[in-house]
């Protein structure tokens, strides 16, 4: 029996998401004032789908709560749909998103913060904050793969949402750079034209190897013989 039911822990993650949420719209910053607010930080993003899959994930277990017993197959038919929801989000969005933004943070950031976190945040942002945009993210995600089975799409139709996904936040970038002139990380301002599309590409197949990853460790956790020697022991 878990020390801490696996409702009680998607609770509280949805709550410190809320959380960190609201004290980040909150910090007086000069970037969320200008073109795209918030919206144009990848961060922001993934903080929003941590907490909408978090949410889908607790309105699961409400709803799985109020019709136990139940025969009635309405009821039943809506559960699936949003457990459908709940398997695509985790799948496509929810880690890969999660492990890329935490992976490709600090891996910048031990390099040379300059480049994706100025030292100037540091007047607006507290630790604690950026350990919930950048860090808590990855376990958080690992514990709700761990505590409950989700069924991955076709690896193809995967790689092409979450690619899709992938290109349509580079276009967005993109798109504010055309509008404000300027480019909304650090690390895009300093190399060449050419450098950046390689570096595009670069990290659209980071984040295709996250899923692939994701689906693999899902895999691992939830085959029938690893279960059952993990029972066993």
């Amino acid at each position: 029996m878990a020390l801490i039911p696996s409702q009680v822990l998607r609770v509280a993650i949805l709550l410190s998401y809320f959380s960190i949420l609201c004290h980040y719209k909150a910090l007086d910053m000069p970037a969320h004032q200008t073109y795209g607010g918030s919206w144009k930080f990848l961060t922001f993003i993934d903080l929003v789908i941590q907490a909408v899959f978090f949410g889908v994930c607790v309105l699961i277990d409400v709803s799985s709560l109020l019709t136990k017993g139940s025969d009635s197959r309405e009821q039943e038919r809506q559960l699936r749909k949003l457990i459908g929801l709940r398997d695509w989000m985790m799948a496509v969005l929810a880690f890969p998103v999660g492990a890329f933004v935490v992976f490709t943070f600090w891996s910048l950031y031990l390099y040379d913060r300059e480049l994706v976190y100025p030292r100037l945040l540091d007047n607006f942002i507290p630790q604690w904050l950026n350990h919930g945009m950048h860090t808590t993210v990855l376990p958080f995600i690992i514990i709700e793969m761990r505590t409950t089975h989700h069924r991955y799409p076709s690896r193809s139709w995967g790689l092409a949402a979450v690619c899709c996904f992938g290109v349509g936040y580079i276009l967005w970038t993109c798109w504010v750079h055309h509008v404000t002139g300027v480019w909304v990380y650090p690390v895009l301002e300093r190399i060449a034209p050419v450098a950046r599309v390689v570096f595009f590409s670069a990290m659209t197949a980071v984040i295709c190897v996250f899923y692939t990853l994701g689906e693999i460790l899902n895999s691992y956790i939830w085959d029938q013989p690893h279960t059952e020697k993990v029972k066993g022991e």
